[in-house]
């Protein structure tokens, strides 16, 4: 066989092209993504919705999986999920009330009933309910309208459908078949263009899943890269997360955290996730479970919430808050009562929290701080404590109640650069918080 000169030379251009397309297809976010990370970094506090047909079924949003379900029984439910008292308006208002910045609502959760209008699949809210109203495109609106930035759950298993490959759960909801998660990509490709197509104020992605398939015997490939390339040339401002529970994937904007702050693992999921540079956010659940569970009324007391808020805080990151709505479309009573609570507590104490970044003094016996600019917060969670000692580099300009303002006594210990504050009588049954003025 004869090979021309020519032939090699154009070979050789094409190996070289091939060579460096890794290096260009390489993710760079766009300056509106990167104002759009940094305003997030500044809510600190959203609300997390976990809400779908399993909420009917009231033991939470795992129950297809939990239960053993057949899913063609379950879906069943769709026929009669009305949720009558469903009012988008009251929601936004009791977020925007209760201090939150953001809202991020479940629109496909792993039962794969989605909450949107999709003609990807007739398995949705407006198709297959007697309710037909399309709950993501109501509270998007009504988010707007109170000056909420909007993001969606999007599950990235699928216990129901038949091209989603089998992972470790779902096992026994009567799936056939090997799976073909080629066409099981372009159907998750098709439903987020629509949800950012159709809800141009849709802010953020935050994926759920993957770790569906953490103990494959090999590796297995989500094509998360091209995914999130698939996202950002529908929309480049879109922040994109994934509760993966490992390093961060190129083409993420965000890192998230279950059920733990940053750089802790008390849930023993975090083993490979080492805290990034990009803008972090904890999620937690106001009582146990994410969904909807009648028996679940262990709810955390808002002085518990507020802390919970303010060590998020501290580390640098987001708290979102979770509820789980019933299945008439209301919020609880429980959770309704806490966020009123912890919107008066934010009301006074919001600058301590908005805006701010890790403090300097890490977690101490006393409490924990933020910072912002030249003024450093210490947030006392122990009521008892009459005076508190922490490190700090060089004498405070000043140390005030931040409340009253009013001078408290200090004594600063320049050899060994330890600060010790008297403090102020508590109050209330919430932290206290002192004001350094460092320069």
């Amino acid at each position: 066989m004869t090979i021309s000169f020519k032939k090699i030379r154009i070979a050789a251009v094409l190996l070289a092209l091939t060579s460096f397309q890794p290096l260009s297809a390489q993710y760079v976010p766009s300056e509106d993504n990167l104002q759009a990370r940094q305003e997030f970094e500044a809510d600190r506090f959203g609300i997390f919705l976990h809400w779908g047909i399993y909420s009917m079924f009231a033991q939470g949003e795992w129950y297809l999986n939990t239960g053993n379900l057949n899913r063609d029984e379950y879906a069943k439910a769709a026929s009669g999920f009305y949720p009558i008292l469903f009012d988008a308006h009251a929601w936004a208002k009791a977020f925007k009330d209760a201090g939150a910045k953001y809202v991020t609502i479940t629109s496909r959760h792993h039962d794969g009933f989605s909450m949107f209008h999709t003609a990807e699949s007739p398995y949705n809210i407006v198709d297959a309910t007697p309710f037909k109203r399309d709950v993501i495109g109501e509270l998007a609106e009504a988010c707007r309208e109170e000056g909420l930035r909007f993001h969606v759950y999007y599950s990235t298993l699928d216990w129901t459908r038949d091209d989603y490959p089998m992972g470790r759960t779902g096992l026994n909801t009567g799936k056939t078949g090997p799976g073909d998660f080629a066409h099981y990509l372009q159907f998750m490709k098709n439903q987020v263009r629509e949800l950012l197509t159709n809800y141009p104020n849709i802010e953020g992605l935050w994926f759920d899943g993957n770790w569906d398939h953490d103990s494959d015997s090999v590796a297995f490939d989500w094509h998360m890269p091209e995914f999130y390339r698939h996202i950002h040339s529908i929309k480049p401002r879109c922040l994109v997360g994934n509760n993966h529970h490992e390093a961060v994937i190129e083409g993420e904007d965000f890192q998230m955290f279950e059920r733990d702050l940053p750089g802790e693992n008390t849930t023993g999921w975090a083993d490979n996730q080492v805290v990034s540079k990009l803008p972090l956010e904890m999620c937690q659940t106001m009582n146990g479970m994410w969904g909807y569970k009648v028996a679940d009324q262990n709810y955390k007391s808002s002085e518990k919430l507020i802390e919970l808020l303010t060590r998020s805080a501290s580390k640098g990151s987001n708290l979102l808050l979770n509820i789980g709505p019933q299945p008439n479309g209301e919020l609880p009573a429980a959770a309704l009562s806490r966020l009123k609570e912890m919107g008066q507590w934010l009301r006074q104490y919001g600058e301590t929290i908005y805006g701010t970044q890790a403090g300097p003094t890490g977690d101490q016996p006393w409490g924990v701080s933020t910072q912002k600019g030249n003024s450093i917060f210490l947030h006392v969670f122990d009521a008892e404590a009459q005076t508190i000692e922490t490190d700090c580099p060089k004498k405070p300009h000043a140390v005030v109640d931040f409340i009253s303002g009013h001078k408290l006594a200090y004594t600063f210990n320049k050899k060994a650069r330890r600060l010790t504050v008297r403090l102020p009588q508590a109050t209330t049954p919430y932290q206290r918080v002192i004001t350094l003025t460092v320069k």
